[in-house]
């Protein structure tokens, strides 16, 4: 993999491919796109219509042309979150993720230079996802999984889940959590505040639920990234650490302090201002930041490199920010501490 090269760590796809067949295995569900006009779509997954979708999110050439224009040398792909499908049969969400798997590692073949990947798994069946994590790895070349920050409800420190966790770390696998179908959406339905507010809340109850149920201290191997810049967990450090300490709730399945987890995980950049960026890197520290996009949606952006470039932090702390540190966690070195 090459050195010095800018790599965006958070970056989805559903290519043309991928839809077709998943339509042959699956049409009831298969994601399916109407276009508003050339550069925009509208992604419908199993009858339910989603935010609009960019051209690039199926569309490689155009895909080229945004990285270009943002300075991303390289993305690392994962699918959209509508095809988790963590809700229908757990047989059939195993067969649409390996075909998806396969499609992604088709793609990171067809453009080596600009693409790695990641996988997605049948979470609500964690032997069926340990498998397929075992195969994306192993058989296919990708470096890790994206995976929902919940299980149809279910948090991550679920006891049910411990097969995947212990093929992870075993694998010394990447995992990126990505919100999905998000805690106290009921009083969210407002001004999108289901993104605005709830992506990064299920982001921060994912965290809470993998350092406090001990899943981090006992599978240490595994590198945990939460998108969105971590959600709220970089700024409530310190209650988290504070609570540890005067309540015994937080201590039934983690018997140290949270600290030594929490310097553990890693956190994306997409805040989408300077100062709250600053904080992340300072309390995070640089080689715990890595670059993300969002890629292709909305609520991503293509000046993700611009914004690190214009950061009041050292030159050095940017190159581990964009490059350094996204291949260190991607990359399939196991790197306990900071590089």
């Amino acid at each position: 993999m090459p050195q010095g090269k800018t790599i965006d760590t958070h970056a989805h796809i559903l290519s043309d491919e991928t839809m077709r067949l998943i339509a042959k295995e699956a049409p009831t569900i298969s994601p399916k796109i109407t276009p508003i006009d050339d550069e925009m779509s509208v992604l419908e997954v199993a009858g339910v219509p989603y935010r609009p979708f960019p051209r690039g999110g199926w569309n490689l050439e155009k895909r080229l042309a945004d990285m270009d224009f943002a300075g991303v040398d390289m993305q690392v792909l994962s699918n959209t979150p509508q095809t988790f499908l963590y809700n229908v049969d757990a047989s059939l969400t195993a067969t649409l993720a390996a075909l998806q798997n396969d499609q992604i590692a088709a793609t990171v073949k067809q453009v080596p230079d600009r693409f790695m990947g990641i996988a997605t798994l049948p979470m609500q069946a964690p032997e069926k996802a340990a498998a397929e994590l075992t195969r994306a790895m192993r058989t296919l070349g990708l470096k890790g999984a994206q995976i929902g920050s919940n299980v149809n409800g279910r948090n991550l420190d679920d006891p049910a889940l411990e097969p995947l966790w212990a093929a992870a770390n075993e694998l010394s696998a990447f995992v990126m959590i990505h919100p999905m179908l998000v805690a106290g959406a009921d009083r969210l339905k407002s001004y999108y505040l289901g993104n605005l507010i709830g992506n990064p809340l299920d982001s921060t109850i994912a965290a809470a639920s993998l350092v406090f149920g001990g899943v981090v201290t006992r599978f240490p191997r595994i590198r945990f990234l939460f998108v969105h810049g971590g959600g709220f967990v970089p700024y409530q450090f310190g209650r988290w650490i504070h609570g540890w300490k005067v309540r015994p709730e937080p201590q039934v399945h983690l018997k140290e302090s949270p600290e030594a987890a929490l310097k553990t995980l890693w956190f994306d950049t997409i805040l989408h201002a300077k100062e709250p960026l600053e904080y992340l890197v300072a309390s995070a520290g640089a080689s715990r930041v890595v670059l993300g996009s969002d890629y292709p949606y909305d609520m991503g952006t293509l000046e993700c490199v611009r914004q690190v470039r214009a950061l009041s932090i050292s030159d050095a702390d940017k190159s581990r920010i964009l490059g350094v540190g996204p291949l260190t966690l991607v990359g399939g070195a196991f790197a306990r501490s900071a590089a």
